[in-house]
């Protein structure tokens, strides 16, 4: 992954209102999942504190559970600041891109490339958060094999939520500390 390429694919992507409107009948299931989420004021505060601008490119699919869960969360956190800009692009119409952003080789998402404002690459998350997983084994594995870590949270959907906005905020103060970043605004 190449800044230059990155640029290229960023600028084609899709806001989120034209990617769900690339799916009508299924992306009713994604506003099902904004609606029932929002930012605490705490939370929003964190985000409206941002000073560098933080671009994510999310690999995803419109079809995919994960995706359903997860990327109107992602919107939640992206509309709460001018300084994030989010896109979308569907896996299966990049197998360049998802190749590279494989996870235990295999083709996964919701993935999301995290930049710089010259799309030079930060940080790539996702296929699912730390509270998804947790989730997913004690679903799997119930009763009989306890899991290790801490407990699932009886609200997984805004614990997801929490743990997209630990990423965000960290590629944020990635990029503030960042020297080269600090050079040009000399800051």
């Amino acid at each position: 992954m190449n800044a230059a390429d990155l640029q290229k694919t960023f600028d084609a992507a899709l806001t989120w209102e034209q990617y769900l409107a690339t799916d009508p009948e299924r992306s009713p299931k994604w506003l099902d999942i904004y609606r029932q989420v929002s930012l605490t004021q705490d939370q929003r505060r964190l985000i409206e504190g941002f000073v560098r601008e933080v671009r994510m490119l999310c690999v995803s699919g419109i079809w995919c559970g994960d995706c359903v869960q997860q990327g109107p969360l992602l919107q939640r956190i992206a509309e709460a600041s001018p300084r994030i800009d989010l896109r979308w692009v569907d896996r299966d119409e990049h197998p360049d891109l998802a190749e590279q952003i494989k996870v235990n080789a295999g083709l996964r998402v919701p993935m999301v490339i995290f930049m710089a404002e010259d799309c030079e690459p930060v940080s790539l998350f996702g296929d699912r958060t730390l509270t998804r997983y947790r989730a997913m084994a004690k679903k799997q594995f119930g009763a009989a094999c306890a899991l290790p870590g801490a407990p699932v949270p009886d609200d997984e959907l805004n614990a997801t939520l929490q743990d997209w906005l630990d990423e965000v905020e960290r590629v944020h103060l990635l990029l503030r500390v960042s020297g080269r970043l600090r050079q040009k605004y000399g800051d």
